[in-house]
């Protein structure tokens, strides 16, 4: 019988008396093609420290840049805001030549359901405006009717001639059954040795619009077992926290509690408050986040888009920002926290203006510091009479989150936020408070602090509280966010 023939030749193996790599002590397996070389029996490189592929995770901090936080005691948090100053009627209706009319009572426009009461009376001048055509009438006030059926009838004489439907020179007046119209109060006019009799004045008492918020609780943690505390093993790291260094069960745990920190933001920028009928079929009471509140009580930009070079679209979007902003409070700077194709539409319209069309940069809400704005990832311009500071919101682009979405659906672009303080009536305090726009309360007494709460639990990494064989590191908040002045809010989305 012929031998068999080996590989490596029997013999040309020369073990090595210490751990050394050489050609006389490497072992080769052939397999059946012949080829293949096995290597295994040394160790791989191992890398200790951990590669950041996504960056700094965390996506909290856009309310720290924006808002504060507040303590508070109760379940709920009331607050008044103030109405407007001045008298004005919208969805007016000319019904003859010297008459319009509209609701009183409860009233829904655009979705927002309001108490109108008439406070129009006799000898008051006001102003008559069909937006659909421009043309206008100037009138005093001479009788003011009853109530019937939820309507208020006004009867007026124009002041530059007899109808409302001819107008000034009988061709640009306001047809009657014109429906849409707006009506507003510029002032009053009395004969000589007038007095005030009870249908020429109305006491008029300032009304607030309320809102309140509920907050909501929070809670996780981190459970490692004894079993496994025993097991050393060591990762070099460092967190988005600051931390360096080697950690190995904790590694989890600080993970857990960014985490945990990045959902006491995302909770109040998302929250929604639980409908009657929601509730009833087992949904928690909810609360109202930035975006619902801005939607329901704010304005909503649609599909901002600067469109084909040179065109001019985005800036003329833009501008109907501006204009909106000068019916509302006209903050005179606010912050723009968009995500990445937002953000690049915007430095699109802003490459198409000189710097005497945009104003030139602007950095007055960080000290005129242009170094810290920078830092803060902000870049400023001035467009009118507004000041803006652009940057990017993360929470918008993360794939995690919002960020990552392909397709046109009504995903969020974007929010325009006011910057500065506004000034409301506390309910609890009883007095005007200056609070900024956007800030977070969170539940807390002298007993007890409910703004971010850590314990440990379980018989194991130096607890003794329990015959649990483990670890346990619990997590609470309990919290809610105040959108004061939602008005001069406004939230970009796709559609």
């Amino acid at each position: 019988m012929a031998a068999v023939a080996t590989s490596p030749a029997f013999g040309t193996l020369v073990p090595s008396q210490i751990q050394t790599p050489s050609g006389a002590n490497y072992l080769t397996f052939d397999s059946s093609t012949g080829g293949g070389t096995f290597a295994k029996q040394y160790l791989p490189e191992i890398y200790e420290q951990e590669v950041e592929r996504y960056g700094n995770r965390t996506l909290s901090g856009f309310l720290r840049m924006v808002g504060a936080e507040m303590p508070m005691q109760s379940d709920q948090v009331i607050w008044s805001e103030q109405n407007r100053l001045h008298i004005a009627y919208k969805n007016v209706t000319v019904v003859t030549a010297t008459t319009f009319k509209f609701l009183v009572g409860s009233v829904t426009d655009n979705g927002v359901t309001a108490t109108v009461e008439n406070v129009l009376s006799k000898n008051q001048t006001v102003v008559i405006i069909n937006p659909a055509t421009g043309r206008e009438v100037k009138a005093i006030i001479t009788t003011v009717g009853a109530v019937v059926a939820n309507e208020v009838t006004i009867t007026v004489a124009p002041y530059l001639s007899a109808s409302i439907v001819t107008g000034s020179n009988g061709t640009n007046g306001i047809a009657t059954g014109t429906t849409g119209c707006k009506v507003f109060v510029y002032g009053s006019e009395y004969s000589k040795g007038s007095t005030l009799t009870a249908d020429s004045y109305i006491s008029i008492d300032p009304a607030f619009t309320q809102f309140s918020n509920s907050p909501i609780i929070i809670r996780n943690k981190y459970t490692v077992n004894g079993s496994d505390m025993a097991q050393v093993g060591w990762v070099e790291v460092a967190t988005e926290a600051g931390a360096s260094g080697y950690l190995w069960y904790l590694k989890a745990e600080s993970e857990t509690r960014l985490r945990f920190e990045d959902y006491l933001e995302m909770a109040v920028v998302e929250g929604e408050l639980g409908t009657t009928a929601a509730i009833a079929a087992g949904a928690k009471k909810g609360t109202e986040g930035l975006f619902a509140a801005v939607k329901k009580r704010g304005n909503t930009l649609a599909a901002f888009s600067n469109g084909a070079a040179g065109s001019g679209d985005g800036l003329a979007t833009f501008d109907n920002i501006l204009k909106n902003l000068d019916t509302q409070g006209a903050i005179e700077e606010n912050m723009l926290f968009l995500n990445r194709a937002t953000s690049l539409e915007i430095d699109d319209m802003l490459a198409g203006l000189s710097a005497g069309n945009q104003g030139g940069v602007a950095y007055g809400l960080f000290e005129n510091s242009e170094q810290m704005s920078l830092n803060l990832g902000f870049t400023g311009f001035r467009r009118g009479s507004y000041d803006f500071y652009k940057t990017d919101w993360k929470y918008l682009n993360d794939a995690s989150t919002r960020g990552g979405l392909t397709g046109t659906g009504a995903t969020i672009d974007g929010v325009l936020i006011p910057a500065g303080t506004s000034t409301v009536y506390d309910e609890q305090l009883g007095t005007n408070i200056r609070r900024p726009f956007l800030h977070v309360r969170y539940r807390a007494s002298q007993a007890d602090d409910r703004r971010m709460k850590t314990w440990v639990l379980g018989s194991a990494g130096g607890a003794y509280t329990s015959d649990t064989d483990a670890m346990e590191v619990h997590f609470l908040s309990e919290r809610c966010l105040c959108v004061q002045g939602a008005n001069n809010f406004v939230l970009l989305t796709s559609v």
